[in-house]
């Protein structure tokens, strides 16, 4: 027997079993009235409403609907609804600009359009667009009715479509079929070891690689899932104290703030010993992996992926057998992005290029033949991030490929000695980047947030480095900055960060 596995799996057998508990917390406080706290059954109930009103409207099967939004009770509907009736999510990034968000809506060609009453995009559009709140709830809901099913379930159908906030000029829509998000979320729950007594709070933007497919496993184990709208280090200490959370995922950025907050935190933090937090978007510095369990009580994992593999490629947690070593040796190990998921295969080309293969990797990018056929040729997707196995099979990512600064002929990885910087207790945040210069071709610039309060020089910074690495790995220059931009999911966009520094060269090598 073959039933094809789709994206309504996780729902149905939530409804079945779980119908009683808690399913949804929405997030109190926003300009729309949040949804009342659901039931599993109350949840469901209203994905079929959601469904039902598309239905109404005449949007076909394979149609794709846009939603715009902060992380939301009824985004996480929608993540559920609409790819669950054969229609394609694309969720959208509510940082992004007007026009940026109307390429993705056109190239996309999305019907529908569902958007977040705080943001403005009054010039952006689609045949049908609504405000998410009062008037999907009346005008477009439809309650008691029952939806059409989906006709023919195909698990090689896309399922959503996901913008990358990539390193080109316009994002490329990952095509994510129903087959790569049942397999990446069954094995995500799998490597979280998330089960029926988890509480998970979405402090995640769910736009991202649909919250990393952590709505769809969760769903499938009856977990109680709290909304977190906007990231606050103070807010998601008090949460954790208040609904008993004991799964969160986040880029280290995240951390970093609530171990800021927990500084000024009233008695004992919450969740010692209870909370495990499950970090990507950034190679996080080891002091902060220290940190998170010796001042949180957190137990502290890291994974590595990217959209294009729905995301989860490695996993990685303590093992037992590094248990007694020192906190400074294990936070190292989990500093590394982990070994190779359930199903995952991984290899590193000769030009140090990390290439993955498995059932998670993406179908394509929407409408763009050339770079698909591109990222996957040779039948292994091409990550771009440069990278090495070691002999316990975990992965280390170097750097970005192209990130990577070659100064006097030697490669230096930004991530050491971001690393490096971040060992300095007067530093915040730091960004590396290689920078033209007449004799060495290029050489190494930090860029440098002062933690709230501290006192550091550039000399001062750059000695500390040359103690902890090679001399040619040292910054020759820091610039010190009241803030590293990043994305909404805490990636440091590098080049960004390089252009003005080579606007007067022919190329960004030297």
């Amino acid at each position: 027997m073959r039933v094809p596995l789709t994206v309504a799996d996780f729902l149905h057998r939530a409804e079945q079993v779980f119908a009683d508990t808690t399913a949804c917390v929405d997030e109190p406080v926003q300009a729309a009235a949040p949804v009342p706290t659901t039931t599993y059954g109350g949840f469901a109930d209203r994905v079929r409403a959601w469904q039902a009103g598309f239905d109404a409207l005449g949007v076909g099967e394979g149609e794709r609907v846009a939603v715009v939004s902060h992380n939301s009770a009824r985004l996480l509907e929608l993540l559920h609804a609409v790819p669950a009736s054969g229609r394609v999510a694309v969720p959208v990034n509510f940082r992004l600009r007007p026009d940026e968000v109307s390429y993705i809506v056109e190239h996309s060609g999305a019907s529908v359009l569902l958007v977040d009453p705080e943001l403005d995009l009054g010039g952006v559009t689609a045949r049908h667009r609504f405000v998410l709140g009062e008037q999907t709830d009346t005008e477009l809901m439809r309650f008691g009715t029952e939806p059409r099913p989906w006709r023919e379930p195909d698990e090689d159908a896309t399922a959503t479509i996901n913008y990358t906030s990539g390193t080109t000029a316009r994002p490329k829509g990952v095509q994510l079929t129903h087959r790569n998000i049942w397999l990446n979320a069954v094995t995500f729950a799998l490597h979280a070891r998330a089960w029926e007594r988890d509480v998970y709070m979405h402090v995640l933007p769910m736009f991202h690689c649909n919250g990393w497919g952590m709505p769809y496993g969760l769903a499938g184990l009856g977990v109680p899932q709290v909304v977190l709208r906007k990231v606050d280090g103070r807010e998601i200490l008090t949460r954790v104290r208040d609904h008993g959370v004991t799964l969160m995922c986040g880029a280290p950025a995240v951390w970093n703030a609530v171990l800021d907050a927990a500084r000024d935190w009233d008695g004992e933090v919450p969740g010692r010993d209870r909370v495990r937090v499950i970090c990507a978007g950034a190679p996080p510095p080891s002091r902060t992996i220290a940190r998170v369990g010796e001042e949180l009580g957190w137990e502290f994992l890291q994974l590595y992926g990217l959209t294009e593999t729905s995301p989860l490629l490695t996993f990685n947690r303590t093992r037992p057998a590094d248990d007694a070593l020192p906190a400074e040796e294990r936070a190292r190990k989990l500093s590394r992005a982990g070994a190779p998921g359930l199903g995952v295969r991984l290899e590193v080309s000769d030009s140090g290029e990390v290439l993955a293969r498995g059932n998670v990797v993406m179908a394509g990018y929407w409408e763009n033949p050339e770079a698909s056929a591109e990222a996957l040729a040779g039948g292994w997707f091409h990550t771009g991030d440069g990278g090495e196995l070691d002999d316990e099979g975990h992965l280390t990512i170097s750097d970005r490929k192209k990130d990577v600064i070659i100064t006097g002929g030697e490669n230096v990885s930004s991530i050491e000695v971001e690393d490096a910087l971040f060992a300095h207790p007067a530093v915040a945040e730091a960004a590396v980047i290689g920078v033209p210069h007449d004799k060495w071709g290029e050489t190494i610039k930090a860029l440098v947030v002062r933690a709230e309060g501290a006192e550091v020089t550039e000399a001062e910074l750059i000695a500390h480095c040359k103690a902890r690495l090679a001399g040619y790995k040292a910054p020759t220059s820091v610039e010190f900055r009241d803030a590293i931009p990043r994305t909404a999911t805490g990636k440091v966009q590098k080049f960004k960060l390089r252009r003005p520094y080579w606007a007067d060269l022919d190329r960004n090598v030297n």
